[in-house]
């Protein structure tokens, strides 16, 4: 009986992964390009290399389903169709749009970026990584994929679709990877011709292995499993976040009442939405900071 290949399930696969580093560089472009050519994804975020768009969905794609950023994106770019707009926005109506993406705090600190660009740059998005990795809510894998895709640099960065390729190709044999192994593979098959298509390469592939192949990210040294969402911090975050936009009056008991069984756990997180600019005092209520 013959062996099903990967290749013949319609993903465009090698049916054998195992690829050896450095000689077989320019095999794995070929693939990682093949792969793009015939099953890329049509996204709206690859359809311009304006920085602020770049920015939004970067940070929008930070733990978050790419269907659900497909979703709220557009509707977000016709509130705040630049940096200026969103620099001046309330808060209220900046995470109003964001209702449904969760880690709300994404929100936030994609706005303070808006007002950092506005204050200190003259409306324009630094082309520097080690720049853009002092804005709030971006680290340098972060940095280095907005650097990419809005400004087509020959970048190395990993994140969870890229590592999935790496580890699958170069790391079959492999029970335990680190991240400081794939580096280098990365930096020595970079497509350089063309950055920016070659990250969207690379993701629509690891997006492809996810569904064909046991996860590849179970061997990373970095993997770790999202927690579960209901009864979590993030569940109560969100609901007193929703309550406060939609107008309704909410205090810390409200809260507790909502949520009882620990109201130390409450006031804590109460404190940490307020540390984190979310929420403000009064003197019967939360609300929104201005």
């Amino acid at each position: 009986m013959k062996k099903t290949r990967q290749s013949d399930l319609g993903t465009g696969i090698p049916a054998d992964p195992i690829l050896h580093y450095p000689q077989d560089t320019r095999k794995f472009q070929k693939i990682v390009l093949n792969h793009y050519r015939e099953y890329g994804r049509e996204l709206a975020w690859r359809r311009t290399a304006e920085p602020y768009r770049i920015l939004v969905s970067e940070i929008m794609l930070q733990q978050t389903q790419v269907e659900r950023v497909a979703a709220k994106y557009p509707l977000f770019i016709e509130t705040f169709p630049d940096f200026a707009s969103l620099a001046a926005a309330p808060l209220g109506d900046v995470l109003a749009i964001w209702q449904g993406m969760g880690y709300n705090r994404r929100a936030i600190a994609l706005q303070k970026c808006a007002q950092r660009v506005m204050n200190e740059s003259g409306g324009s998005l630094p082309s520097s990584v080690d720049t853009l990795a002092t804005f709030p809510g971006i680290g340098m894998a972060t940095a280095s994929s907005i650097c990419a895709f809005a400004f087509n640099m020959p970048v190395v960065f990993i994140e969870t679709n890229i590592r999935r390729v790496y580890i699958h190709f170069f790391f079959s044999d492999t029970d335990v990877v680190n991240d400081e192994e794939i580096l280098p593979i990365v930096q020595e098959t970079l497509f350089r011709e063309d950055p920016r298509t070659w990250y969207n390469a690379l993701m629509d592939l690891g997006t492809s292995l996810k569904k064909t192949v046991p996860n590849p990210n179970r061997r990373s040294i970095h993997y770790t499993k999202q927690s579960a969402f209901e009864g979590s911090d993030r569940e109560i975050r969100g609901w007193i976040l929703k309550s406060l936009i939609s107008g309704k009056k909410i205090t810390d008991m409200i809260i507790i009442d909502q949520f009882p069984g620990d109201p130390i756990r409450i006031r804590r997180i109460l404190a940490t939405l307020e540390h984190e600019g979310f929420i403000s005092r009064g003197e019967d209520r939360l609300s929104l900071s201005s």
